[in-house]
């Protein structure tokens, strides 16, 4: 589901956006096959030492699994699969796989497009005919996090619910009517929403249960034995306790009833059970060629026009390049699990990680630890690694073209100059150095993350792409603005509260002294910046607040625009 560390993207390992994208993928194996360990000797003690460094003996781990060529080169766990009765975690340990179910959602969803039951252009209204403006969305904005829907897990409270069992009908009332994030079709922007309603699909179009489809279609074909859909009192064995980090001390974490993941997350597997599904899906034993090409061709909308690196977010995979060589994967994550599964296609190599929510400490998430595993086994056919030195021949008058404001969804990076040094600052984190590779990558010290500006006609940059590791965030550039002088005592006319509706925030206006902040419930007090003496703006967010005065001039309403949606709010106090 990847609503933690693995649910949106990260901005360095100091600043995060939420997003995120993750995958699915294919091989060639005969069903109930048991793997066959290769020949060829693999590098144990080097994976070892990689793994050893950061998983304790005592503490959560992962369960590993490299092959190449049809053939398992490693597989081993590390450390406890349930802590309290020591139980340690081997290969056979099962695992809630988080957001790597989506790309099983996806291949049902065109498995039923191969049948000729359905199209991914199909409209939602053809399946749920009072979804608003479900005329507008598409299966395939659905596939490909395109749709603008509001991401369900993000919504306040949602944790408190979680424990509880849900109908699928009820999961889909809690956010139908939530406003849309943005038009369908013109941005990306990862949410589990898409794939619940995609699951639903699926069962309203193949007249079977969702998990019962997968098992006839892809599990019982492929040998895939110790893969389902998770639920609760299922009595798995060798089952592994998610755990978390809570006030520095090591809890279980928060046990979802996997009944609000649905399409989105709801399966639990083995790291060799998703060896035996991505040789099936690379082996075309799972879809068809045609629904593979269109499952692993990024999708493009003017948002991420100008990147021409063919990375991006297909029908259920991420597709990414490391250091040269195409992958396709698949992060997943919810309390107390994070998983990667990873191809690549052209050397047949797959890596398949699965944790308990180790590391405990700060360290590697699994991508990170795939990406090493990719390098030990596949090194000799990878291009040089990027290498993260200053450009001494960029000058600092360079920087003048990048410096703005760039909207990711909500939070604002803002790149500054100060003098001959470009800063970067993500919301309310701190604001840091970064450093020129060219006149539009640069980078922060001690960290792998770059920025690349792309830059219009003029050589005004005109958005960021922001990479690390597998994750990409495309955020344009907003309008510059300038705050302008008013007369403070202004501000006393539009202090108070701010009522959004029944069931809905609240936004309230202090002011203090010469300074004027708004506060939206559950988010932290930011100051507000005046346009005009009814015009005001944060710096940390792509917001914007109107006040509105009725003929007496006393303000009554607010209006606030924010990612393309506009809300009024009546004043109360």
């Amino acid at each position: 589901m990847n609503t933690d560390s693995n649910g949106r993207k990260k901005i360095s390992d100091r600043s995060k956006i939420s997003r995120a994208v993750k995958s699915f993928v294919f091989g060639l194996l005969l069903a109930a096959a048991t793997p066959v360990i290769s020949d060829a000797k693999p590098p144990a003690s080097d994976v070892d030492q990689l793994f050893e460094t950061f998983i304790k003996t005592n503490d959560p781990g992962v369960a590993v699994l490299v092959a190449k060529d049809g053939k398992i080169l490693f597989e081993k766990g590390y450390g406890l699969a349930e802590i309290e009765h020591r139980v340690p975690i081997t290969p056979e340990t099962k695992f809630r796989i988080g957001s790597i179910t989506k790309q099983f959602t996806a291949a049902a969803i065109l498995k039923l497009q191969e049948e000729g039951k359905l199209s991914v252009a199909d409209k939602l209204s053809k399946f749920i005919p009072d979804y608003p403006r479900g005329n507008e969305v598409t299966l395939q904005y659905l596939l490909t996090h395109t749709s603008g829907l509001h991401n369900y897990t993000q919504k306040q409270g949602f944790m408190q619910r979680v424990t509880n069992a849900v109908t699928i009908e009820d999961l889909i009332k809690s956010f139908k009517n939530d406003p849309y994030d943005f038009d369908p079709g013109t941005k990306t922007f990862f949410e589990n929403s898409g794939y619940v309603l995609l699951g639903y699909i699926v069962e309203k179009v193949s007249g079977t249960n969702y998990g019962a489809f997968l098992r006839e279609k892809f599990f019982q074909p492929l040998g895939m034995t110790n893969t389902g859909v998770y639920r609760a009192n299922l009595g798995l064995t060798h089952e592994a306790v998610g755990y978390g980090i809570k006030d520095h001390k090591l809890e279980r974490a928060v046990n979802w009833d996997m009944s609000w993941a649905g399409g989105a997350g709801a399966l639990y597997s083995t790291v060799e059970d998703l060896y035996r599904w991505d040789e099936g899906v690379f082996n075309g034993k799972v879809l068809n060629e045609a629904s593979l090409k269109a499952a692993f061709t990024p999708v493009k909308t003017r948002e991420n026009e100008g990147d021409n690196s063919g990375d991006g977010y297909g029908y259920g995979w991420e597709i990414n390049t490391v250091r040269g060589l195409r992958e396709i994967a698949h992060p997943g994550g919810l309390s107390g699990f994070r998983g990667f599964l990873a191809r690549l296609p052209d050397e047949k190599l797959t890596v398949v990680i699965l944790g308990n929510a180790g590391p405990v400490a700060p360290g590697p998430t699994p991508s990170t630890f795939a990406r090493h595993l990719e390098e030990m086994f596949a090194g000799d056919k990878m291009g040089p690694p990027l290498v993260l030195e200053v450009n001494p021949d960029i000058s600092s008058a360079a920087f003048d073209a990048v410096t703005g404001r760039y909207d990711y969804g909500g939070p604002v990076l803002a790149v500054t100059r100060t003098g001959g040094q470009l800063f970067a600052q993500f919301g309310r984190q701190d604001k840091e150095e970064i450093f020129p590779l060219s006149e539009t990558i640069y980078f922060w010290k001690g960290s792998d993350a770059i920025l690349v500006f792309v830059k219009d006609k003029s050589g005004r940059a005109v958005k960021a792409i922001w990479k690390q590791d597998d994750n990409i965030a495309y955020a344009p550039r907003l309008e510059d603005l300038v705050a302008v002088k008013v007369n403070p005592a202004i501000y006393d006319q539009l202090a108070g509260k701010y009522d959004y509706g029944v069931g809905k925030s609240t936004l309230t206006v202090t002011r203090d002294g010469g300074h004027l902040y708004g506060q939206i419930s559950g988010q932290p007090k930011l100051e507000l910046f005046p346009k005009s003496e009814t015009e005001y703006f944060w710096k940390e967010v792509a917001a914007q607040l109107t006040f509105v005065k009725d003929e007496t001039g006393r303000v009554t309403k607010v209006i606030h625009r924010q990612g393309g949606r506009t809300y009024e709010a009546r004043k109360v106090e």
